[in-house]
């Protein structure tokens, strides 16, 4: 049972770059009253990213006013990437959630014919890793028992996850039902607008297996839901209590997934305002207090600001490119 991702996903996790540039101006600017777009419904992984910007800026002193957190759910973003360029949202103190997921979603063309260069990449605080979930009273007790019950019949096996045909969460059970013998574009799979829903779907018993990121499903836990994690999709072990989780490959199945988060700004926003806010992280990202915070919030280490997370950004959708015309789905005219 073996799926490998290509290496171009996965070499960019390691790197690390903060760029320092200087402290922001405390005059008036996109700090005063600052907002955080959360392109789906609460308790996802958008959301996650939000509230770690705001509380990444309060540690650092730098907005006047707490980050204030809007929701606009549609398309897993598409709607609020579409309405960032059309300007229809045409505020420069709005930042808007990302994560990978959005990248494969530009890539095949589900943000319309937007592309990449259409918005303003601000900063990426960390990375998450896709997780495969379970009712705590599943019989599936590891990939094993997955790979068999898909192999057997896959017509048990229910997936739920927010996104539809295409979403990173949707690669993730195709790479998953694949690395089974079976057609990926045959396995039944209910679509959710975020991972929040998907999860409560999954409390319900109405899907047998989420797919989707490791921060998201352990906060559930942490909050008492009745559900466990078979497998995290990550290189090594999570570190601390996390460890006791084993990775995909462990078990057999080589599929890593890094699940980068961060936020951006509309592509008409001035480069002056564009500064402040790769500053404002910056300064945030040098706080003594950050490591903790993405601790808190499930992330784990990788961080890019400004320009080069730009040319990080159109590197991962020139590489999603290429595994979604692997999967036959998808990709953005040209």
């Amino acid at each position: 049972m073996k799926t490998v991702i290509g290496r171009a996903l996965c070499a960019h996790v390691i790197l690390m770059a903060l760029i320092w540039q200087g402290p922001v101006a405390a005059s008036a600017g996109v700090l005063d009253a600052p907002e955080c777009l959360v392109p789906a419904k609460a308790a996802g992984g958008f959301d996650l990213t939000c509230k770690l910007a705001g509380a990444m800026l309060d540690a650092g002193g730098q907005a006047r006013k707490p980050l204030r957190i809007a929701y606009l759910p549609g398309g897993i973003g598409a709607v609020a990437y579409d309405r960032m360029v059309s300007r229809r949202l045409d505020n420069p103190a709005t930042l808007v959630a990302f994560s990978s997921g959005s990248l494969l979603n530009l890539a095949q063309g589900k943000f319309g014919r937007h592309s990449a260069s259409d918005v303003r990449w601000v900063a990426a605080f960390g990375t998450d890793y896709g997780a495969v979930a379970v009712h705590k009273d599943s019989p599936l007790q590891s990939l094993g028992d997955l790979d068999k019950q898909l192999k057997q019949d896959s017509s048990r096996v229910v997936f739920g996850a927010g996104g539809t045909v295409g979403s990173q969460d949707w690669v993730k059970a195709a790479l998953i039902v694949r690395a089974s013998g079976r057609d990926h574009k045959s396995m039944r799979f209910v679509s959710f607008e975020g991972g929040g829903e998907a999860l409560t779907a999954l409390q319900g018993k109405h899907v047998t297996v989420f797919c989707g990121d490791a921060a998201e499903a352990l906060q559930a836990i942490d909050a008492g839901a009745p559900l466990r994690i078979l497998a995290v999709l990550s290189e090594q072990r999570l570190p601390g209590i996390r460890s006791k989780i084993p990775t995909a490959r462990e078990q057999g199945l080589d599929l890593v997934w890094p699940t980068v988060r961060g936020v951006y700004v509309g592509g008409h926003v001035s480069d002056d305002d564009y500064r402040q806010w790769v500053a404002a992280f910056n300064v945030a990202m040098a706080s003594p207090a950050f490591e903790r915070l993405r601790l808190q919030h499930g992330l784990y280490p990788w961080s890019l600001t400004g320009h080069a997370l730009s040319s990080f950004v159109q590197q991962q959708v020139d590489a999603y490119s290429l595994l979604a015309r692997e999967l036959g789905l998808g990709v953005r005219p040209p």
